[in-house]
């Protein structure tokens, strides 16, 4: 394995503030699954995307976990209150060496049961460029991928095998996508949690009263 190489990912993970991406050519399966073996133990946090013979590194900075976090923790309150079965996975890294592709999402759930792939990944977009994350995952065939990207939440589904954008989930109908964004914009503490619970709270009562 090159050194060199694994020494320039540490320094992204270490002294970045921002996301920080290194993009390598011409790897193979094996050297990418070697890859996951040693940085998995010496570094933790960095995510690895494999596309065809493309290997990405990407070390996130404060705002891409930040923003992240308030996704899951608001996208997991709205899954209990509407008790939807689900399993969160976070980054796991899911791979398929049939069609040479590998990811480790922001989060990832799978819904009503848990699955070998998940049926939804989310993805923060801090840093433009880098590999076309879409086209990984409709090798894995994830059914739903959500951008969070210069303040808007983009929607894809995979119908066949294109990704066509879509503004409701097939998911979860019956979330409401402007009432998530505006709280994943204006979320800085816990309150926002509890706030966005309690009007899905409402929702689902008034659904049940109408």
């Amino acid at each position: 394995m090159n050194p060199n190489l694994l020494e320039a990912a540490k320094f992204q993970k270490v002294e970045a503030s921002e996301d920080q991406i290194l993009i390598l050519n011409g790897v193979t399966w094996q050297q990418y699954e070697a890859f996951l073996d040693i940085i998995g133990d010496n570094f933790p946090g960095l995510h690895i995307t494999y596309l065809e013979g493309t290997l990405q590194f990407m070390s996130p900075g404060r705002k891409h976990e930040l923003t992240k976090k308030i996704i899951a923790r608001l996208l997991e309150a709205y899954l209990d209150e509407t008790r939807a079965r689900h399993y969160p996975l976070g980054s796991t890294t899911f791979r398929k060496a049939a069609v040479a592709r590998g990811i480790e999402p922001d989060e990832c759930y799978c819904i009503g049961s848990d699955k070998e792939f998940p049926d939804l990944a989310i993805e923060v977009v801090v840093t433009s460029g880098g590999v076309d994350s879409l086209k990984v995952y409709q090798g894995l065939g994830v059914s739903e991928v959500w951008f969070w990207e210069d303040e808007q939440l983009l929607l894809y589904q995979l119908r066949g095998e294109t990704y066509l954008p879509i503004t409701t989930s097939n998911l979860l109908p019956n979330l409401d996508i402007k009432l998530l964004v505006s709280y994943i914009k204006s979320s800085e503490s816990s309150d926002a949690v509890w706030e966005f619970r309690e009007k899905n709270r409402q929702q689902i009562s008034s659904r049940i009263d109408n």
